[in-house]
């Protein structure tokens, strides 16, 4: 059939839905789901551009590809928590494998495009994925700081965790979001959001 491999593909990336992230929604009536993360990343994006470090050599599109894609290797892996050292541990190779399987779906090119965007994204070696990567690690951030932070403290996130997990990814693509982070991680350690 026509579009075959392209409908299975669509249809495998539903079970995002059902990925639940250790983050909550900001109402904190519940965990968000890696669909929604990734739509949230996505609208995001385009929102934080004219703050990016190297702006005029951001393409927006493949940044776009790159968010809309990455986590589609939780389906097979999982959500890993960014700061569980102990689960981060084989996390590149679980998802490696995981992304392999699934882009393995589509026909050339379209699944070695997406890997390697994919990959790209996890080297964090292009300005493309730099700025894909500070906008995926601020976004659970803003979450926690706006919301409860329950994520942080049922886990005992400390503010030094924070800082070098996701400050140094934001700040390597832009000084004013890492003005905006600073003010902001003040703020969840003001309203004890963090372990002190």
């Amino acid at each position: 059939m026509i579009l075959e491999k392209e409908i299975s593909f669509i249809l495998a990336l539903d079970a995002l839905k059902n990925v639940n992230r250790r983050n909550f929604n900001l109402d904190n009536s519940r965990r968000e789901n890696t669909a929604e993360h990734s739509w949230q990343i996505v609208v995001l994006a385009q929102i934080l551009l004219p703050y990016a470090k190297d702006q005029t050599k951001i393409n927006l599109l493949r940044v776009i590809k790159m968010l809309s894609i990455h986590d589609v290797v939780e389906i097979e892996a999982g959500d890993t928590f960014i700061f569980d050292e102990t689960a981060m541990m084989g996390k590149y190779e679980r998802e490696l494998a995981a992304a392999k399987k699934t882009f393995g779906i589509l026909d050339e090119p379209l699944s070695s495009e997406f890997l390697n965007l994919w990959i790209e994204f996890e080297e964090e070696a292009t300005t493309d994925a730099i700025f894909a990567c500070a906008v995926d690690r601020i976004m659970p951030f803003i979450l926690n700081v706006y919301g409860d932070g329950t994520s942080w403290t049922e886990a005992g996130i400390k503010p030094e965790q924070v800082e070098n997990i996701v400050g140094k990814a934001v700040k390597r693509a832009s000084e004013e979001m890492g003005e905006a982070f600073e003010i902001l991680l003040k703020k969840a350690i003001d309203q004890g959001k963090l372990k002190m």
